[in-house]
């Protein structure tokens, strides 16, 4: 449930802004439909759009689109921005090497590539190969490669796809050496890796959904297979399923020497649980090692006799623990790195050390321990960002990724003996970084909790309250925002805007304290902050009402809908993307049902109930309000948050608008959540996105 956009900046002010003649939006006719919680009737006027394979709602999205398209055409600097968002998005991408049985693979874009291609080569200074190119994989670029799982002994590749956006994988599998495709293929798997054993592997999948209903039905009875090459699918062995719980997923991992099958349980909690097998003893049986879905415990790494294990239990700010592979249950675990002020975000063996990564207000910093868990270094960071690891447990070469808000990602070659790191590859950007800063500040919220902002902008940025601002959030599922970059800013930035992160509650900026205080009856938290920066902004002259733009994707959608309906004073342009609107109902569809840890579910009580209908998006819209201008986006194949959220919510919003600000809704084809989307779509998309925002604030962009 996560994804990111930007703005774009200018300098007029919003009574000169252009004019255009105002949307007529289509008629969307309403159903008597009432739903009944806790003795409470609830309207559902638009309940016929949820139907997303139906001819009615097929002629409403198009009809929506239309609309759209035809607002979004006329704004006149709508080509040169998508001719600049291209030409800086037109640079190489190359992800840090990843050494695999003697060679070294990367990920790689061109520029414009619609997919990223994989490469081999046998040493760092050798010849670069293709190994895997998902362009070739459909016409249009919307296959994407979404997981690439090496055999333990190199023999095979397997690699996961995903269709038109889709959360629904399928699995297939190459000769590593030859690149030969095999004929082994695996459907309907979701949420899955592929975990090697032998010459097989094990995976997670649901069984075949009803046609027709493949992106809408509720996903249930999760269920990991063993799949032996050379085998067809309907001959895999079913290794785990509990029907007892058919809202949970269950994913597997095996350790290198394959001695150990890990399967984790997670939907009905804030965290997981934990279990293994012996692979080494035939017909062994799973061990449950924890019992409580509200704390996380995630393997890192087996060496010996010892699980290394990251969890937050006992320890908010997590810990690092090990378990003893003989005597493996939570209760004989042993603490190796305690838990300290800052919150560790990840962990991982390279080179037979332990490589930490700590996020100290939202920033990442990185130390190197020995096993046995006593701190040895510091890596001084290039500057304020954020870092990603690449190396094996038994091999000292590391690399690392680094990137900030105003640095593309950047690869580092690391000497873990003398602590110090070269620069292995940097991307060459069509814009001068020296020419923006980024600041860190800190307000209060509603309620007094201080928090943190990132600020990014033009040196000579005047603080006169007319700068226009971009004001992204997301404040949920533990998900932290750390410093990251994104060529479709610059053209914000370069016109004068401020690009503005909150770091919300419902994060994990502070560890599993700071998640907690943004869900369930306290959600309204998240809201709160989001909107109190709005207000920290304004007081401190960098803008004013009429110059802030929010936008924010899934969960940031749902804070993007909160606040536009809690305070549609506060802000001009609203941007709620792929975003959770029903709040009534968001659990009947897909894997809705997992969000209820961090939502609660109108079925749990009836103080659950009113409060969520109390922030609902879609049940907090009030005829004849004065909205900001919206720009709501979704796609046809999100089976994350179901296009429905967002129909239902325009269609509700065009009509309870007072007319003022245009209401319109953007429906993208063969896309899904976000993830995998070709570049091609995704440039289209963020020039829609600016280009909206910019022509209403008024502003008058140079290209």
């Amino acid at each position: 449930m996560k994804k990111v956009t930007l703005l774009m900046s200018g300098i007029m002010v919003m009574s000169c802004a252009p004019q255009q003649k105002k949307p007529v939006y289509p008629e969307t006719a309403k159903v008597d439909t009432v739903d009944v919680y806790f003795g409470t009737q609830v309207p559902d006027p638009y309940r016929w759009l949820e139907n997303d394979t139906s001819a009615a709602t097929t002629a409403w999205v198009e009809a929506q689109n239309k609309v759209t398209n035809e607002y979004l055409s006329q704004i006149p600097f709508r080509e040169n921005l998508l001719k600049r968002l291209t030409e800086l998005a037109d640079y190489e991408k190359i992800s840090a090497p990843v050494k695999k049985h003697g060679k070294y693979y990367f990920s790689k874009n061109d520029g414009l590539q619609n997919q990223s291609v994989f490469y081999v080569q046998d040493s760092l200074d050798g010849e670069p190969r293709v190994f895997l190119d998902p362009n070739k994989l459909s016409d249009d670029g919307t296959v994407a490669l979404t997981g690439l799982y090496f055999s333990h002994d190199g023999k095979y590749t397997a690699y996961t796809i995903s269709r038109s956006g889709s959360d629904w994988s399928e699995i297939y599998v190459m000769d590593t050496e030859s690149g030969k495709l095999l004929e082994d293929h695996i459907e309907w798997a979701k949420f899955t890796d592929a975990a090697w054993q032998g010459d097989g592997f094990y995976y997670s999948a649901y069984d075949a959904p009803t046609k027709g209903k493949e992106f809408s039905n509720v996903n249930e009875n999760h269920k990991i297979y063993y799949h032996k090459i050379g085998e067809p699918q309907s001959k895999d062995k079913l290794i785990y399923q509990n029907p007892a719980y058919p809202k949970r997923f269950y994913t597997s991992g095996t350790s290198e020497d394959e001695r150990i099958l890990f399967l984790t349980e997670s939907g009905a909690g804030r965290g997981n649980n934990l279990f293994i097998r012996d692979l080494k003893k035939p017909a062994s049986p799973f061990i449950q090692l924890t019992t409580d879905l509200d704390y996380q415990y995630y393997p890192i790494e087996v060496i010996g006799d010892w699980i290394y294990i990251y969890t937050n239990y006992g320890a908010p700010k997590n810990r690092i623990m090990v378990a003893d592979i003989n005597r493996p249950k939570l209760e004989d675990w042993k603490e190796l790195v305690p838990e300290s002020e800052a919150v560790l975000s990840n962990a991982e063996v390279i080179g037979g050390k332990l490589f930490l990564t700590y996020d100290k207000d939202a920033s990442n910093h990185a130390y190197v321990y020995d096993l046995d868990g006593k701190q040895l270094q510091e890596i001084e960071l290039p500057s304020l960002g954020s870092v990603g690891f690449s190396g094996n447990k038994d091999d000292k070469e590391c690399f690392f990724g680094f990137t900030s808000f105003t640095i593309p990602g950047a690869t580092y070659k690391y000497d873990m003996d003398k602590n110090s790191y070269e620069l292995y590859r940097a991307p060459k950007v069509q814009f001068n970084s020296d020419d923006f800063v980024t600041e860190q500040v800190f307000f209060p919220s509603k309620d007094g909790v201080k928090i943190p902002m990132f600020l990014t902008y033009k040196k000579d940025l005047k603080k006169d309250g007319k700068n226009p601002v971009f004001l992204y959030g997301y404040g949920g599922f533990g998900i932290s925002l750390n410093p990251g970059f994104s060529s479709n800013r610059i053209p914000f930035l370069e016109n004068g805007g401020i690009y503005a992160q909150v770091n919300l509650r419902g994060g994990s900026e502070y560890g599993e304290e700071w998640h907690v205080a943004g869900t369930k009856m306290q959600k309204q938290n998240v809201f709160d902050d989001f909107i109190s920066a709005a207000e920290y902004l304004i007081s401190q002259k960098y803008t004013d009402k009429d110059k802030i733009a929010i936008v924010g994707g899934s969960n940031g959608g749902l804070l993007v809908g909160a606040c536009m309906t809690q305070r549609p004073d506060l802000f001009r342009v609203a941007i709620p993307q792929v975003g959770v609107m029903d709040m009534l109902r968001y659990h009947k569809f897909t894997i809705g049902w997992n969000w209820a840890s961090d939502y609660g579910t109108s079925e749990d009580s009836k103080e659950m109930f009113e409060y969520l209908r109390g922030y609902s998006p879609l049940h907090n819209l009030k005829p004849g309000t004065k909205y900001p201008a919206t720009l709501v986006t979704t796609a046809d194949h999100d089976d994350r948050v179901v296009p429905a959220h967002s129909f239902k919510f325009a269609a509700t919003l065009q009509a309870d608008n007072d007319g003022t600000n245009p209401t319109l809704i953007r429906i993208d084809s063969k896309a899904g959540h976000g993830a995998g989307k070709p570049m091609a779509k995704v440039l289209e998309e963020q020039a829609d996105i600016y280009g909206f925002i910019m022509y209403n604030l008024g502003m008058k962009p140079k290209f």
